[in-house]
């Protein structure tokens, strides 16, 4: 059985930057909702209705969307041509 290499390109994201882009994620709909609060005060009608349904139903979707884990690009790397793998060479 051949044991299969790891590259750099198909390591997953570092843990830091994966949790940088699943707080930028919750942050824009966190935002989403307060705007859909803030104008729950400005509008009527369906208007009122649709704003306090995004207001409320937002955050759960928020974390479905934050905690997904996202999977690494698969797709294999070629060796660039100039690079001369190292051969010892017999004394």
């Amino acid at each position: 059985m051949k044991k299969q290499l790891q590259s750099a390109t198909s390591l997953p994201l570092a843990p830091i930057d994966e949790r940088r882009i699943r707080m930028i994620k919750y942050s824009i709909a966190m935002g989403i909702r307060m705007a859909c609060i803030i104008a729950m005060l400005f509008v009527s009608g369906w208007w009122l209705v649709i704003c306090a349904t995004g207001a409320i139903v937002l955050p759960y979707f928020a974390m479905i969307v934050a905690n997904v884990k996202m999977a690494p690009k698969q797709g294999t790397v070629e060796r660039p041509a100039t690079i001369v793998l190292y051969q010892e060479t017999p004394r």
